[in-house]
């Protein structure tokens, strides 16, 4: 027989002190096992390995299953939420249970939740619910982007989204650059602007969007436009841009995420300027 720690291992680093009595370990022996180091009780009946990561062992203390923005940021998916509270998926019946420095957010979903962590799918729903619709959209876009949405994916999670807002599905596009540019495009779309996306300009490059042909909008990552050689890379894309006759407005981080009525005025008022 296996070990419980090489048992435990071949599980996913966790298991149900039943599954493991299953396996011809004992209770007592379990106990032993725990004194030992070897494995950890991380509540009752549940058993870990004990480099499990923190955020799933604080998920099972408080009784259910790690998801919504946690497994996302797991998966390096890109989330709109700064916060870093543990997202816990407890079903609709359960109740959370008490464990050290709780600060969980639980979620009353229907389903059961699985030992450990909700899939991909489940955590994408979940953060619909948890934190809307544009948190949802960036997220989607992003696990699309990177691959982690096969078609079959994309159809069980319109499907279980209510039908009022399947529609963020049907203009979802696998291109995004960023979260910023998923927002951007989801809240312009809503006022009825027009983008092309991730475009080509001879001389200029790719640029995240241009709206009637002649204004560029750039959703500027820190990750992308930090640090002064890469200012400076910018400001020559755009004076290339503007040789061409392209007007150029770039929008970073906060100003999408904090000051939204800010970057629309502006983005109105030059398509306003192009028309006259």
């Amino acid at each position: 027989m296996l070990s419980a720690s090489d048992t435990l291992s071949r599980l996913g680093g966790v298991a149900t002190g039943l599954h493991l009595q299953q396996l011809g370990f004992t209770r007592r022996s379990l106990s032993r096992i725990v004194q030992m180091g070897e494995i950890e009780r991380i509540r009752h009946g549940v058993f870990a390995l004990p480099d499990l990561d923190a955020e799933t062992r604080t998920a099972i203390a408080h009784g259910g299953a790690l998801t919504c923005v946690s497994v996302l940021r797991m998966r390096d998916v890109w989330v709109l939420s700064d916060s870093t509270a543990v997202h816990v998926w407890l079903g609709p019946d359960h109740h959370p249970q008490r464990h050290r420095d709780c600060a969980c957010v639980s979620h009353f979903y229907k389903g059961r939740p699985p030992l450990g962590v909700a899939d991909l799918e489940t955590a994408l729903v979940h953060i619909r619910r948890c934190e809307g619709d544009e948190a949802f959209f960036a997220a989607y876009e992003s696990a699309w982007r990177k691959g982690l949405l096969s078609r079959a994916a994309r159809e069980r999670i319109r499907a279980a989204l209510p039908a009022s807002a399947r529609w963020l599905v049907d203009v979802a596009r696998a291109d995004a650059g960023s979260g910023l540019e998923s927002l951007l495009r989801l809240r312009l779309h809503l006022i009825g602007i027009r983008l092309d996306c991730q475009v080509r300009i001879p001389g200029v490059g790719v640029v995240d969007f241009v709206i009637g042909g002649r204004l560029i909008i750039e959703a500027d990552g820190r990750e992308n436009h930090d640090g002064s050689s890469l200012r400076h890379k910018d400001l020559r894309r755009d004076a290339a841009a503007s040789r061409l006759g392209y007007e150029t407005l770039r929008f970073d981080y906060a100003q999408i995420v904090y000051d939204w009525p800010a970057v629309q005025a502006a983005i109105l008022a030059a398509l306003a300027r192009a028309r006259s």
